[in-house]
């Protein structure tokens, strides 16, 4: 499958007119060999890509890489190598940083791609069955501390804790994210960070599992209030009507829209502060985003969360989240009620 993966890349570098790409995000490299640095390393892919890395990590990508694997002490000594085989116009990431361009800058052009980015919006089955893993594990870890949560007697960082904890019990690398844990009116604010105040209602929980590289993310909100029940069912609303506009041809845009415009209709428009989702996969934010300026066409076999959400300031918020799998239709990952 790799192979498959790597050779269908590296034509598409020739396609566009490119000598070959220089890769460094640890997502990217891996994406593309199966080896996550845990040390510096950077990926040139050609006809015959190698992985340049550090002695303290070689070992480690011998044993994991796909790719050919070999030491070298200074990005100089990539920048001869490209110098020697006389490349004129090279790839390389968005998310390359000022300082590495700077160092391997030389008489060839370096041009920003986004070449890997639109390749992993497209999931291989392999990859959709770890979302589905990590999240099965993200369900059951929260269904075991939810009635922690409800008896209000811990704080956020309490439960933020223990639900790391559980997570890694239940067979997650770790967590994809810092996990929101939010109370009261902490949860008007989407990334809020957990306290050490005792929990209280309205509680919203944004959360999300590792496993085998890959991430999960989910939200629920639980409410209490009738005030709180009515901006819950709105949210809902826009929640489940977008997820069954879901359908391959559809821009992102237009999903953003339809949630955006039921929230709207209600008079908290001005409320939903925050894009209706985003892809996701190695990184827990990928392309495409389900957002008004996102044109991208959703395609089978993309996977990205919708999570519409209302946040009345100084008062409380709600939001509601889970990850689509898009096949014919959308499908929702997991089988967590989205009422607790």
């Amino acid at each position: 499958m790799n192979e498959r993966k790597i050779k269908t890349i590296i034509e598409e570098i020739y396609q566009k007119g490119f000598d070959g790409m220089i890769i460094k995000d640890i997502n990217n490299i891996g994406y593309i060999s199966n080896y996550f640095p845990t040390a510096f390393a950077v990926c040139l892919l050609k006809e015959e890509p190698v992985i340049y890395t550090t002695i303290m990590d070689l070992e480690f990508a011998e044993n994991s890489s796909d790719i050919e694997v070999k030491t070298f002490k200074s990005l100089k000594d990539l920048k001869e190598i490209l110098n020697k085989e006389n490349y004129k116009k090279i790839a390389v990431e968005k998310t390359l940083d000022i300082e590495t361009y700077q160092k391997i800058s030389g008489e060839y052009e370096l041009i920003i791609s986004d070449l890997l980015e639109k390749e992993r919006m497209i999931k291989t089955s392999d990859e959709i069955a770890k979302i589905k893993k990590a999240t099965d594990i993200a369900h059951k870890s929260f269904n075991e501390v939810k009635e922690d949560m409800k008896n209000k007697k811990f704080s956020e960082l309490a439960i933020s804790y223990k639900l790391g904890q559980i997570l890694r019990d239940n067979g997650a690398e770790g967590e994809s994210f810092d996990t929101i844990i939010a109370s009261s009116s902490s949860t008007s604010l989407p990334h809020s960070t957990p306290s050490n105040n005792k929990i209280d209602y309205p509680i919203l929980v944004d959360w999300g599992a590792k496993y085998h590289n890959y991430c999960s993310d989910t939200t629920r909100t639980i409410v209490y209030s009738e005030k709180e029940e009515e901006i819950f069912n709105i949210v809902l609303e826009a929640y489940n009507k977008t997820i069954k506009s879901i359908k391959p041809g559809i821009k992102s845009c237009n999903l953003d829209k339809i949630a955006r415009d039921i929230i709207t209709e209600y008079g908290y428009g001005e409320n939903f502060i925050h894009t209706t989702g985003h892809s996701l996969g190695l990184d827990i934010h990928e392309e495409p985003r389900i957002a008004k300026n996102d044109k991208t066409i959703i395609e089978k076999n993309m996977v990205f969360t919708i999570e519409p959400g209302i946040y009345l300031k100084g008062e409380f918020g709600v939001r509601i989240e889970d990850t689509i799998h898009v096949s014919n239709r959308g499908k929702v990952i997991g089988n967590l009620n989205p009422v607790i």
